[in-house]
């Protein structure tokens, strides 16, 4: 009797987290060198050894695991989600020979963080005959929110009475032409400028090991980012970050002023920037929405490309942002 087993993954937009490494390049006392992933013991012996330090490509992290448990005849299925927060599964056949699943496939399933209940299991049609099974899975960051929208204002992710230029808004014609950045702002900021969030909530992740950026697309994928999730399902991103200088990590739960990270020019960038957007999961699509940001005046406001952003203190916002 046999069975055949292929599980297929096709993973969406946020699938992985990256974690980079560091190389160290020494020579000692005796004129041998040394290779290692890891730091000399004091700042002060590194001068010393004159250690090089070099940057390694990011290396992808999956969160996400479609997984078999029970028996091999009959197995079960379960997603274990490494994220802080929810995500949306779609598990569908790739084959699918003398066998049923119950429920049936295909099927989206929205998944805690964590390890699922058993969200179907998989049974021959006639057991005396062989059997193949061929799945695949794709995910989406967030809870599904199709027909989201909201009345809440943002904070500035900038410091009280600091002030930054809107190189790009809503509709952005150079990069805020896809779903995911139309409603995204660019605000131009030197690196190192201190990012603050806009809103509280839940960190889901926090990327900060990307060291390369420019105006090649190539790029794209290498921007250093924190994304915070929000209590209605939204989540805000905010990208182009300085290398290795997240000030939160997933999971944390901040509040709207808390300073989180420092700006960079990280990724698809003509220079640094801090991007900002708001966005949800919208039919397994990471799609931006419209936003505001409270002025001194406590008013929400649609931020607008060519103008100044100016940051306010939290407790100037009133009860406009969480």
């Amino acid at each position: 009797m046999k069975i055949s087993l292929l599980i297929f993954i096709l993973l969406s937009l946020c699938s992985f987290t990256a974690v980079a490494k560091k190389l160290y390049k020494y020579q000692d006392e005796q004129g041998k060198w040394h290779f290692t992933d890891r730091p000399t013991a004091t700042e002060q012996k590194q001068t010393e050894l004159k250690v090089e330090v070099r940057q390694l490509k990011v290396a992808p992290k999956q969160l996400v695991w479609l997984l078999p448990s029970g028996e091999e005849r009959h197995p079960q299925y379960y997603i274990r989600n490494d994220y802080a927060g929810p995500i949306e599964v779609e598990v569908t056949f790739t084959e699918q020979d003398n066998i049923r699943a119950t429920p049936d496939l295909p099927r989206l399933f929205v998944i805690e963080p964590g390890k699922s209940d058993t969200l179907f299991q998989i049974n021959p049609v006639n057991e005396l005959e062989a059997w193949k099974l061929g799945l695949k899975y794709r995910y989406m960051i967030g809870r599904p929110l199709s027909h989201y929208s909201s009345t809440t204002g943002y904070l500035p992710p900038i410091a009280p009475n600091a002030s930054f230029p809107i190189s790009q808004a809503f509709g952005g014609s150079f990069s805020h032409t896809d779903e995911q950045n139309k409603y995204a702002v660019d605000i131009v900021m030197p690196i190192g400028t201190p990012v603050y969030a806009a809103r509280s909530g839940i960190v889901l992740e926090a990327e900060d090991d990307f060291f390369k950026g420019g105006a090649n697309k190539a790029y794209a994928s290498e921007a250093n980012n924190i994304r915070i999730l929000h209590d209605d399902g939204s989540m805000a991103i905010y990208a182009h970050l300085e290398l290795e200088k997240a000030q939160v990590y997933p999971g944390l739960a901040v509040t709207a002023g808390q300073l989180i990270g420092y700006s960079g020019n990280t990724g698809f960038t003509t220079g640094p920037h801090l991007h900002f957007a708001v966005q949800i999961n919208r039919d397994m699509r990471l799609a931006s929405v419209p936003f505001t940001f409270i002025n001194q005046a406590g008013q929400a406001a649609e931020p607008v490309a060519n103008s100044w952003l100016k940051g306010i203190a939290p407790y100037q916002m009133g009860s406009a942002v969480k």
